[in-house]
């Protein structure tokens, strides 16, 4: 058996974009009452390994978004997967569609075997699709024809018949999404920016309350939140935005 998955506070990820552990600290424990989880990356992970995610949890004790990207083998991943989620039991984590069937379902299963033999929660699995800084100009470089839609509806109807729990997607991607692939499937979107904040280097935006109402249950939210003077104070003004909306999440 394994344990419930908890209830977040609300869904907003914070995202700590940078490789420094005391900064990431710093910001998970400003940010701990008012956001519902922390994201931390490839740059983060590489530079600090699993002892620095634990360190950045344990100054906030929230659910953790273990955004690794993981593309390889389905062996190499299963076995990545398993590392993980053993050592930093995160809420959820990703890997890319583009690795394929057999790759996502040997994710799946490395993560349950985790999650039974340590009688913790089970990550949900995210597939990414296409990359919230692609457009179709991007894409077509990398020798994909058709729109960026397109590209991202084959990739996510392909993680859920993987048995993958959700994708991560741009938010103007979220209401298809939702509803080709129905309500229990999962989406996380970055690429979210409320109004009175700046766009930066994202190309497909929403605000969080847009994001939401398309069917988004996850937001992914980084310089809003992280480069604000008050960090908490920037999480709260959108918690509160999203209050009407009763989050699934």
């Amino acid at each position: 058996m394994t344990s419930p998955t908890p209830t977040l506070r609300n869904p907003i990820f914070c995202a700590v974009d940078t490789a420094d552990v005391g900064a990431a600290t710093a910001l998970a424990a400003k940010v701990a009452d008012t956001v519902g989880g922390l994201k931390l990356g490839l740059e983060f992970f590489s530079a600090n390994g699993p002892k620095g995610v634990q360190q950045v949890h344990k100054a906030s004790e929230l659910p953790l978004f273990l955004d690794l990207k993981f593309h390889d083998i389905p062996n190499t991943v299963a076995g990545a997967v398993r590392a993980a989620a053993a050592q930093v039991k995160p809420y959820m984590m990703t890997l890319m569609a583009a690795g394929g069937k057999a790759m996502m379902q040997a994710a799946c299963k490395a993560a349950t075997d985790v999650a039974h033999e340590l009688i913790v929660p089970r990550p949900l699995l995210l597939a990414v699709t296409v990359l919230t800084s692609f457009d179709g100009d991007d894409l077509l470089q990398t020798g994909v024809s058709g729109t960026v839609g397109d590209q991202v509806r084959r990739l996510a109807e392909l993680a859920k018949l993987s048995g993958l729990d959700g994708v991560v997607c741009s938010p103007l991607e979220a209401e298809q999404l939702r509803r080709d692939l129905g309500p229990g499937f999962k989406l996380v979107t970055p690429g979210v920016r409320p109004s009175w904040a700046e766009a930066n280097d994202q190309k497909r935006i929403m605000t969080p309350v847009e994001a939401m109402t398309a069917g988004a249950d996850y937001l992914v939210i980084g310089r809003p939140i992280s480069a604000a003077p008050d960090p908490a104070a920037a999480a709260a003004r959108i918690a509160l935005e999203l209050a009407p909306l009763n989050p699934r999440a």
